[in-house]
């Protein structure tokens, strides 16, 4: 095979000529790249997993382009094999610095796995949870991480109005938070997970099956409670500084699902809050690390 020779000294930079139509973009990069990443266990283990990772950055409106392969460079340069939630904020301040941006974003989703005592047989599975790390590198540096828990919902209202039985539902209960000091994956899964009608198991014998079924009819949800019960939780919560929470329920008689949402900032006492930026100065990884506030 014949190689030609390098001729990066002559060929045209198109991506650094100027734009003239005057249009800011706030993010441009690469999606969906596909890379290990390594993560320490609340029971002292370590796990890898593959994320699927999302890079950007801002670009000004004098500039055409981006330079796409500079996202990989980085992510391989900064990062150890495989990477950790430690190094997330380094590689996002490589980024901006490396492609001259005011912003940069970095984004990492990936299916971590907790394992599952059944609540009468003893039984252990595994269960997986989604996970995902936001971080963003400007003059204020920001982590947020988001964790996703299936669970189960059973409706007050059918309880209520029926001469036997209810219907029930699995759910999906996601929080994303801003933090001061480390929360594990396993803590946020577990306050999600108690937030709901009942827990979801991997494996359930019969008398598991009996004590499920029973403790979600004793506990029935609406989608409002699920959401409302995670928020005081989350609110006698001193490491969390900032939350995002929604709870999904796949209805059992409809077909469409119920949906519930709050956004609360808890530094400023009020509802809402920054979803894309407003981090506090001094937000810890799950790795231990602190994404910190510049200036």
């Amino acid at each position: 095979m014949n190689i030609p020779p390098a001729r990066d000294q002559a060929m045209p930079d198109v991506q650094s000529a100027k734009d003239r139509r005057g249009v800011h973009i706030d993010r441009v990069g690469v999606k969906d790249v596909v890379y290990p990443i390594r993560l320490r266990s609340m029971d002292g283990g370590e796990q890898t997993t593959v994320a699927t990772i999302n890079m950007y950055v801002s670009l000004p409106h004098t500039r055409k382009g981006t330079h796409m392969s500079r996202f990989l460079d980085v992510l391989n340069e900064e990062s150890a094999e495989p990477l950790t939630p430690a190094r997330i904020p380094g590689v996002a301040s490589a980024i901006r610095r490396r492609l001259d941006a005011e912003e940069a974003h970095f984004e990492a989703s990936f299916t971590y796995f907790i394992k599952k005592t059944a609540p009468v047989s003893g039984r252990v599975g595994l269960m997986d949870y989604k996970v995902r790390f936001e971080c963003t590198s400007n003059s204020h540096d920001d982590f947020i991480m988001g964790v996703t828990a299936p669970a189960t919902s059973l409706c007050p209202c059918s309880k209520e109005i029926s001469l036997y039985g209810a219907h029930n539902q699995r759910c999906h209960v996601e929080a994303r938070v801003r933090f001061s000091e480390m929360i594990w994956i396993e803590e946020l899964a577990r306050m999600l997970e108690s937030s709901a009608s009942t827990e979801v198991f991997a494996v359930l014998k019969r008398p598991d099956e009996k004590w499920v079924t029973e403790r979600a009819y004793e506990n029935p949800k609406f989608v409002e409670d699920i959401v409302r019960d995670l928020a005081v939780r989350l609110n006698h919560e001193d490491r969390v500084t900032w939350y995002q929470i929604n709870s999904e329920n796949f209805e059992s008689i409809h077909n469409h699902n119920a949906y519930a949402q709050i956004t609360r900032d808890k530094r400023a006492g009020r509802r809402g809050g920054a979803g894309g930026g407003g981090a506090s100065s001094a937000s810890r990884t799950p790795g231990g690390s602190r994404a910190r506030r510049k200036g």
